[in-house]
């Protein structure tokens, strides 16, 4: 397993200033610009590793090394600890502390064996010690910065930031998660200190003129409040208005600013509610009009609590809702008919000549005393009927390979 970032950051505090603005038909900040390529696919295509919410605050933070203040102002809940000894109810003890490799279990060796040339993730916490909640929020999620070598220890390269949990604790929470994120190593996207950093691809090389670009967006439907929205001279997320043709114009304009040829466009957005497989006929078209007016190559969303379906558009790879990859929900009761314990692994290959899918995996797991496992054979059975049920209404086919899932092309 690629281990390019060490524990060497380990008590690494992000107390300096933001990374420079960016101003109109400037390129990208250094932090997010060319890294050196790996070889993680044949030379002619780009294997990506995706996954839906990564949220590793919390509970999750109190059982690693360097747990914050457990201390919550949620309606029901006072301490972080209660959410692990809801997990421990569920499922039997937790070690404390575990290593920084513990909650991504399983998912560790597939990694290792998918060999994936990227691997992105929704990052869905703040990574802070900043006590400044944001007052008028009912859930506040936050990691230590110390703790950042758990995203480390699985080789992430790209934290999409622009979701509904980055400033919990507020624009110095804000700040200093960026700075840990990118002094560590880890590119970000969506988030900065204003809407040229926010709206600023995370860049990768990958050599034989070959860059995939990762742009990061979110809407209010997820729970982004209008108040996080970046501005000309205001830190936040970058929040599209809506659904509208205006909103696929300011996409296209970004994209369009820095892309080259053979250039791999992935829009990540965090979009949607929680619960609920049907896909909003908005969304899809908003979609289609990414991939056919704004030039994006593959749609990542996130922010359902459970994986929905996906289509192919034009060769393109939709993914509407990837579901959560790690949280501390575990024990939490309601929704049990979604199997929000159930995840997917998210292993598309696609051609940079044209951005077009060459393939999808989809390995299944599953949380277990905040780790990932292998799903059980009966629950793989599971994931793979809903995901045949729900992307058929999409009119793409998903198939159970082995132990895997694979759209049908």
């Amino acid at each position: 397993m690629r281990r390019r970032r060490f524990f060497s950051l380990l008590l690494l505090a992000a107390a300096g200033a933001w990374p420079r603005t960016l101003r109109a038909g400037q390129a990208p900040d250094p932090v997010n610009a060319e890294m050196p390529a790996t070889s993680g696919s044949n030379s002619h295509t780009i294997k990506l590793f995706l996954c839906g919410d990564v949220m590793t605050g919390r509970g999750i933070d109190q059982i690693l090394p360097h747990p914050v203040s457990p201390e919550l102002y949620e309606p029901w809940m006072s301490s972080a600890l209660h959410y692990v000894k809801l997990a421990e109810r569920a499922s039997g003890p937790i070690p404390r502390p575990v290593d920084f490799s513990y909650v991504w279990g399983d998912a560790l060796a597939a990694l290792e064996q998918e060999a994936p040339d990227l691997r992105i993730i929704n990052l869905e916490t703040a990574v802070t010690t900043s006590g400044a909640h944001w007052i008028d929020k009912g859930i506040h999620y936050r990691m230590h910065p110390a703790n950042t070598p758990c995203l480390a220890a699985a080789g992430i390269d790209c934290c999409v930031l622009a979701n509904n949990h980055v400033l919990d604790w507020g624009y110095t929470g804000l700040q200093e998660t960026v700075q840990t994120l990118r002094d560590a190593g880890i590119k970000t996207a969506g988030a900065g200190s204003d809407i040229e950093q926010a709206a600023a691809p995370a860049v990768f090389d990958r050599g034989e003129q070959r860059r995939v670009l990762v742009f990061s967006m979110g809407l209010a439907s997820s729970g982004i409040g209008r108040a996080w929205a970046a501005g000309v001279r205001r830190p936040g997320v970058w929040l599209l208005r809506d659904l509208s043709p205006a909103s696929v114009e300011a996409v296209a304009r970004r994209v369009q600013a820095v892309r080259q040829p053979g250039d791999i466009v992935i829009a990540s957005i965090h979009w949607g509610g929680n619960w609920g497989y049907a896909i909003d006929p908005r969304q899809r078209h908003f979609a289609h009009a990414l991939i056919e007016h704004a030039g994006v190559d593959l749609l990542h969303g996130h922010s359902s609590h459970h994986s929905r379906g996906v289509e192919l558009y034009r060769g393109k790879l939709i993914l509407y809702g990837c579901g959560d990859f790690l949280n501390d929900y575990e024990g939490i009761q309601g929704y049990e008919t979604f199997r929000g314990d159930l995840s997917l692994m998210y292993l598309p290959v696609v051609d940079p000549r044209n951005g077009t899918l060459v393939s999808l995996t989809m390995r299944p797991m599953q949380t277990h005393r905040f780790r990932l496992r292998h799903a059980s054979e009966a629950d793989s059975h599971w994931l793979a009927d809903t995901m045949r049920r729900e992307s058929g209404r999409l009119g793409t086919c998903v198939k159970l390979d082995g132990d895997v899932l694979k759209v049908a092309l």
